[in-house]
């Protein structure tokens, strides 16, 4: 394989379907004197739906009875992300940093379901949104923008949006949350059954986190046939209690980092915390970071590692939930053990290139094009040529991104 096969010139960004304010005010041209700037909805990834059409009929054709109304159902919280770039550290105390960068994108769950549509996957969430302007925004952005089926998910009335901001430094990240419990529903960690109000849609695969029980909904799933996949996230107290794992009885995938996992697994590598995981789940994958990610099926005993991509990393907020969207693409489209590993390494690695959080996400056109960027060597290409045969002819040469940073350059910007 060489560079040229993951088709497409060099990639080049075009903001027309912004979503952060002056990405927006940018898209719609000059404002009229008295009244606010309408942001675009535009899909940034209009070659999604043939992806996602191909793949459902390639896997109809060998199933019996209606196909499901999802490929992928998910439920959690969104969050409002605002993500700083640009910075030297942190301000110490008492201090005033200035950055050049500022970004909003749609966070939390948000991440990986707008990465698992942008692959064309049909994703369904079941999500409490603020009444404000920022769950305003949010709702938008994931229906009208982002293609996220919200049938399920509701509007909370006096309820404050959920913020994080990000700070972007050094190849990686700080953050600071504001969250309030969700009215009648406990705390803002509980599970969100209360959303659903009804029976769960029929989908192909769901994504939870087990941080909590594992809800009843996903259970159901699980027995009418859907494939469960779970990540989890830090433990504030750092207990990393074993009860955690107790729960991977009712997941089929797991998807933790390797801090995560040698924590709870009391292991000192990320190979020895996969094997360990292995005896409890079917497919684990441990995710390194810098250092790539390695999986294990336990069905079949087969192993796979991928180091990751030597790509300059700009911020990696979501990097995780992307490598996520990927895995779940290629287990979906049937891929083997290795090739469902590298896809979802290719995904992430696209994915820290912008200072973008969720809206970094890649696009097929992105994916096409990155083969004649010339950021790797053609060798290191080469073990990915099996994507070509997903990248239809629609995706266009130049990635469309829906590009929410803010930077000093932006009047240059297209």
């Amino acid at each position: 394989m060489t560079a040229g096969t993951l088709r497409g010139v060099p990639s080049a960004e075009v903001r027309g379907g912004g979503t952060g304010a002056a990405a927006g005010t940018e898209a719609a041209g000059a404002a009229v004197p008295g009244r606010p700037p309408e942001p675009s909805m535009a899909d940034p990834c209009a070659e999604r739906e043939a992806v996602g059409e191909r793949l459902r009929r390639t896997h109809d054709a060998g199933e019996e009875g209606p196909a499901p109304d999802l490929d992928v159902f998910l439920s959690g919280q969104v969050f409002m992300d605002m993500i700083f770039t640009g910075l030297p550290g942190l301000p110490p105390p008492g201090t005033e940093l200035f950055t050049d960068g500022l970004g909003s994108a749609p966070g939390g769950i948000a991440n990986i379901a707008v990465a698992m549509s942008r692959l064309g996957l049909r994703v369904g969430l079941a999500a409490p949104f603020g009444d404000d302007l920022f769950g305003a925004y949010l709702w938008r952005t994931l229906a009208e923008q982002e293609g996220v089926d919200l049938g399920h998910s509701r509007r909370v009335g006096s309820w404050p949006t959920p913020v994080t901001v990000s700070l972007a430094y050094d190849s990686d990240r700080s953050m600071v949350t504001y969250a309030k419990p969700v009215p009648d529903m406990g705390s803002a960690d509980d599970s969100y059954e209360e959303v659903l109000g009804s029976a769960p849609p029929s989908a192909r695969a769901c994504f939870i986190d087990i941080e909590r029980p594992v809800p009843a909904w996903a259970r159901q799933m699980r027995a009418g046939g859907t494939l469960v996949f779970a990540d989890l996230g830090w433990d504030a107290t750092e207990t990393w209690s074993s009860e955690v794992l107790d729960r991977l009885e009712h997941v089929d995938v797991f998807l933790p980092n390797a801090v995560e996992a040698m924590a709870y697994t009391r292991t000192a590598s990320p190979e020895a915390a996969a094997r360990a995981l292995s005896e409890r789940v079917p497919v684990v994958v441990v995710k390194r970071g810098g250092a790539g990610a390695i999986a294990i099926d336990a069905r079949t005993g087969e192993v796979a590692e991928t180091d990751a991509l030597p790509v300059r990393a700009l911020d990696a907020t979501g990097a995780g939930d992307v490598f996520g969207a990927g895995f779940l693409f290629g287990t979906l489209a049937g891929l083997p053990l290795e090739e469902r590993l590298k896809f979802a390494n290719l995904c992430a690695g696209l994915s820290v290139r912008h200072r973008s959080g969720s809206l970094g996400a890649p696009c097929w056109g992105e994916i096409a094009a990155f083969g004649e960027s010339g950021e790797v060597p053609e060798e290191v290409l080469e073990p990915y040529a099996f994507v070509v045969d997903y990248i239809p002819d629609s995706a266009t040469d130049t990635v469309v991104r829906a590009e929410p940073t803010l930077r000093d350059d932006l009047q240059h910007s297209s």
